[in-house]
């Protein structure tokens, strides 16, 4: 039974320089993410929705896990049966920082998929519209990633997690991103006892029992270190 969720939305890799959608320099900023960030903007236009995740691969490539990942995945490793972590983050940080028990509710930005028959391989370092899938050889290849308007991965599972927990925290997420944002209200209705950790409050914040703002980086450890002291 896990006794721990831990939701971790974009906040949590903006400090390994990962860029967050909702802040002011954000990625909603700087492109229109119906062009390419839903199934639409792709048939309209594969070669440029591409090209935006083939820039993403590489900036996630290039980043590190930061001492908020570390602390999560050394939360993990105390306590190895008690921890589960759903992010909404498509970056990899968590399982390089070392956490195994992670659900990617958006998908998973170093993996393809093939739309045609839902193959799914390690993505290469650039994607091409006239890529195969190695399954069905099919021109059929797309970032495993959940767009806009398409269903999140896993949520059975995290609901049935959300039922057991002791211990809800959401870090670094924006709560305006549904179903996630209705985590903590499902969480705490079945008598878990939720924590946000976040830059600043989120829309979701009432919904939590603790509220501490601060840099993941340094509100994460701490939270961790209370935990394993308890």
């Amino acid at each position: 039974m896990t006794r721990i969720v831990i939701l971790t939305g974009a906040g949590i890799s903006a400090e390994s320089g990962l860029g967050t959608f909702r802040d002011k320099d954000g990625l909603w900023t700087k492109y229109d993410l119906e062009e390419v960030a839903t199934p639409q903007g792709f048939r309209r236009n594969p070669a440029l929705v591409h090209d935006f995740y083939n820039a993403r691969r590489a900036n996630c490539a290039a980043a590190r896990p930061n001492a908020a990942h570390v602390a999560l995945a050394r939360l993990e490793a105390a306590m190895p049966d008690d921890v589960l972590i759903v992010t909404q983050n498509v970056d990899d940080l968590h399982r390089r920082a070392g956490s195994r028990n992670v659900l990617q509710m958006h998908g998973a930005l170093m993996r393809a998929t093939c739309h045609a028959c839902r193959h799914t391989w390690p993505a290469p370092e650039r994607m091409e519209p006239g890529d195969r899938c190695p399954a069905c050889n099919k021109t059929a290849t797309r970032p495993d990633v959940v767009w806009f308007g398409e269903v999140p991965y896993h949520l059975d599972e995290i609901g049935k997690a959300l039922e057991t927990a002791s211990i809800f925290a959401a870090i670094g997420t924006s709560g305006q991103v549904w179903p996630a944002a209705g985590f903590a209200a499902a969480a705490r209705q079945n008598g878990a006892h939720c924590v946000e950790l976040n830059l600043e409050p989120s829309d979701a914040t009432a919904d939590f029992h603790d509220c501490r703002t601060g840099p993941a980086t340094e509100l994460v450890p701490h939270w961790v270190d209370e935990l394993l002291a308890s």
